[in-house]
């Protein structure tokens, strides 16, 4: 039988915050959002203060200053650094598929059953020497009781960090009190649906008949009902599947009420998507632009819209993209309002390998590639936007407790003075 492990880094955007600040252990930390808007995630102290998971800034601030809650901008150049360390740590142990920033799981394949327990405790303790990064590791015989296991050792200080769950009986008792819309693959409309029905844990779930979850739910969740009776569906991917689609949107400090602005923010969007595109060798034969108000703001005109744009021919061009974008943005904009938030999306993303041009396409391709080429080489060497379009320009947000750049930037490197 194989197994699989699922690593989960604790709060890991507060945990990366307090390796470089441990005077941050014990207290409450929250991290917001872009511009500083929302609650994005927080410590276990913070939570334990009744503080919520995007709940904005300015209602939570009353429980921040009578609690002395820690509060930072989010620092994605140290959050993704950090996320890089310790996934170079899991793969020194196993095959390992990247999950998301804070998750991996892990193939385990080969290794003793009798062994397992302590190889995983290895694990734990590994990350958190070599990081600084505590985290939660839970291994059974499929994905979703991974899942399950890894969310155990937070409940249980006693595990150190590790659980196996493989014993029927173990199991039964697990999932008889697991809340069934924590099932990983069991989103909120599902979970609304089975707790209509009765269904209120991943064992009562377990007990309904696989016709009965087909009907009601697809393909899709009979393979969560079988993964939940240790019936492995969910491949193991050694190769980090590519994104089908990419988003870069941002709220402004300020609202936007002049299309200029907002040109320059809808350009340098499209241009971070399209060196995303690029980087994992792709191109994209949609895109969409959007551009809402501020809808915290009661009783002032509202304007939420978006375009999809529609490429005859693939692309990974950000001179293509901008120029679709900008007219995009133009159909967008009304005037009167105040914009908040911008963003660009592309979807329909394939290899950009034996792509068929179409016979209108007045666009020379091969010269398109060289120069993003070119320009990708150049800021990566001398950092990004050394050269940009020149229609992009600087979003400015409210950044105003950025901690430092401790592992990306030279002069945030911490110095110790003896």
């Amino acid at each position: 039988m194989i197994f699989y492990a699922l690593c989960d880094a604790n709060n890991f955007f507060a945990s990366c915050e307090r390796v470089f600040n441990p005077s941050l252990n014990g207290r409450p930390v929250v991290v917001l959002s872009n511009n500083d808007g929302c609650i994005i995630a927080r410590s276990e102290e913070a939570k334990r203060l009744g503080i919520k998971m995007g709940e904005p800034l300015f209602k939570a601030r009353e429980t921040i200053e009578r609690h002395g809650v820690a509060v930072f901008s989010s620092n994605y150049q140290l959050y993704g650094d950090m996320s890089h360390r310790v996934m170079n740590t899991l793969k020194q142990f196993a095959s390992a598929e990247i999950y998301s920033i804070d998750e991996a799981f892990l193939n385990f394949e080969g290794i003793p059953l009798e062994t397992m327990q302590e190889y995983g405790k290895q694990i734990v303790r590994t990350v958190k020497r070599n990081t600084g990064i505590p985290v939660s590791l839970g291994i059974a015989p499929t994905k979703t009781l991974a899942k399950v296991a890894s969310k155990l050792c937070k409940r249980y200080p006693k595990l150190e960090g590790c659980c196996l769950m493989y014993r029927p009986e173990d199991i039964t008792k697990v999932l008889s009190t697991f809340p069934i819309g924590d099932v990983w693959g069991i989103g909120r409309r599902y979970s609304k649906m089975l707790k209509s029905h009765g269904v209120e844990t991943a064992e009562q779930f377990r007990r309904l008949t696989p016709e009965w979850v087909k009907a009601k739910m697809s393909i899709v969740g009979l393979r969560t009902w079988k993964e939940l009776h240790g019936e492995a569906c969910i491949e193991f991917e050694h190769k980090t599947p590519d994104k089908q689609s990419i988003t870069v949107s941002r709220s402004f400090a300020k609202e936007l009420t002049e299309i200029e602005p907002l040109q320059e923010a809808i350009s340098t969007f499209t241009a971070m998507v399209a060196e995303k595109l690029r980087k994992q060798h792709s191109v994209a034969g949609q895109m969409q632009v959007y551009i809402f108000t501020n809808y915290h703001r009661e009783g002032s005109p509202q304007h939420y819209e978006g375009r999809l744009v529609q490429f005859l021919t693939p692309t990974e061009s950000t001179l293509e993209m901008v120029k679709a974008a900008s007219a995009a943005l133009k159909e967008l904009f009304r005037k009167g309002y105040g914009y908040k938030k911008a963003g660009v999306i592309l979807y329909d993303i394939k290899p950009n390998t034996g792509i068929q041009a179409t016979m209108f396409d007045e666009i020379d391709r091969p010269k398109h590639k060289a120069l993003m080429q070119t320009i990708d080489t150049i800021n990566a060497h001398h950092g990004r936007s050394t050269i940009k379009v020149g229609s992009e320009g600087e979003v400015h947000q409210n950044r105003n407790h950025t901690s430092p750049r401790y592992t990306t930037e030279w002069s945030d490197i911490l110095v110790v003075k003896v």
